[in-house]
């Protein structure tokens, strides 16, 4: 087994499905103790349950990072328990796209808590702990990875708000990634297409025939494909900064 992050800690939000599910076993597999931070605590217990049976080590801790509180509390929670962290992934997310004159406010503010709120508040907790970690680890480096959207890079109909969050994570991790490059915080972005997640299955029932329509002849993104972008990132040597990825389909256009 390949241990490049060995005596390192990751903090990968989202962890209950998906991408952030498939990067903490990445980054488990790699050496890594994982700290699994989702809402849904019955799925992040068996997460951990999982990697520790193949060898690794994780801790589930449940938390909603749309309060500034819990977030801090989520990463307070991980530096007394193992004196340090290394990586932070921010994996959560959710896409309520559709018409917007018959769209719920509640869902427009549900995206921006969850895919902008949220990420902000759990980077502003783990900034400190991540400067420590790159000034004393001898890896002498520490890693940011947002998880955004190819929304975050060209707008789409009926997507104006979900756009407007990944447009601004992937403004916020580019000027993160300027003014951190010197203290050795790495900030990168990751920009999927269409991958087969349960981000869709949050749509209403118009949404995802349209979408299906749109992508029936696309063979999608997988999860893992994503992770191990992820993965690329944060085992890369400390002279190497990869700033942002853009993962498509091979069908997609």
């Amino acid at each position: 087994m390949s241990t490049t992050l060995t005596s390192t800690v990751a903090l990968v939000t989202g962890a209950s499905s998906g991408i952030g599910q498939a990067t903490a076993r990445r980054l488990a597999a790699q050496g890594a103790t994982v700290v699994l931070v989702a809402r849904r605590e019955d799925r992040i217990e068996l997460l951990a349950k999982e990697i520790a049976e193949q060898g690794g080590h994780a801790l589930a801790l449940p938390a909603d990072l749309t309060d500034a509180d819990a977030a801090a509390t989520a990463v307070a929670t991980t530096v007394e328990r193992f004196g340090r962290l290394d990586t932070l992934v921010n994996a959560a997310g959710v896409m309520l796209t559709g018409d917007a004159l018959a769209a719920p406010l509640g869902d427009w503010q549900r995206m921006i808590d969850i895919n902008l709120t949220g990420l902000l508040n759990i980077t502003k907790a783990a900034l400190p702990h991540l400067v420590d970690a790159a000034a004393t680890s001898s890896r002498h480096v520490a890693d940011v990875v947002n998880i955004s959207s190819i929304a975050g890079r060209f707008p789409m109909p009926f997507g104006a708000v979900y756009n407007a969050t990944k447009f601004g994570v992937t403004a916020a991790t580019e000027a993160w990634r300027q003014e951190f490059a010197r203290r050795n915080v790495r900030f990168s972005v990751v920009e999927p297409g269409f991958t087969e997640t349960e981000l869709f299955a949050q749509q209403d029932k118009a949404v995802q025939e349209r979408m299906e329509a749109r992508f029936a002849d696309v063979e999608k993104l997988r999860a893992d494909d994503i992770a191990e972008a992820v993965e690329y990132i944060v085992t890369g040597p400390r002279h190497r900064a990869v700033a942002e990825i853009v993962i498509r389909p091979t069908d997609q256009v």
